[in-house]
């Protein structure tokens, strides 16, 4: 029991040294001058399914085009998962008809005309993407 205690304490005042050490050098940092661990975020590398859905929904362009789907604008304001089975298969029509280079274009104009895809179209959009991508890279 007391072999545990000098452990525990060992490893108190170890992390006790270690805080004081780190919060010193911030301090000396210059005014302006960022901590020499603060790791910059990553480029999205297109491998992963959060940068999918990131770079796709990203306002790149403000300027709204339309794919022939003006009808989809009745949706409008409609949360992802209150979509009927009608709908959803309205927007997986337009969504497979698009052709390959237009889907990260639509993808933008849906979110600027501000509607949400059902939650099924959406993942399958990002799949799609996901599998294109993964194609030009090999």
């Amino acid at each position: 029991m007391i072999v545990a205690f000098y452990i525990f304490l060992a490893l108190i005042v170890t992390g006790a040294v270690l805080y004081y050490f780190h919060r010193r050098k911030l301090r000396n940092l210059a005014p302006g001058e960022e901590a020499p661990d603060v790791v910059e975020p990553e480029q999205c590398c297109g491998m992963h399914i959060t940068c999918e859905r990131d770079s796709l929904l990203a306002a790149v362009s403000k300027e709204i085009e339309y794919y022939d789907d003006e009808e989809l604008d009745r949706f409008r304001g409609i949360k992802p998962d209150d979509y009927d089975d009608e709908a959803i298969e309205e927007f997986r029509n337009v969504l497979l008809t698009l052709l390959p280079g237009d889907i990260a274009g639509w993808a933008r104009s849906i979110q600027l005309r501000g509607i949400e895809l059902p939650t099924p179209v959406r993942d399958e959009l990002l799949m799609i993407v996901a599998e294109a991508r993964q194609h030009s890279n090999h």
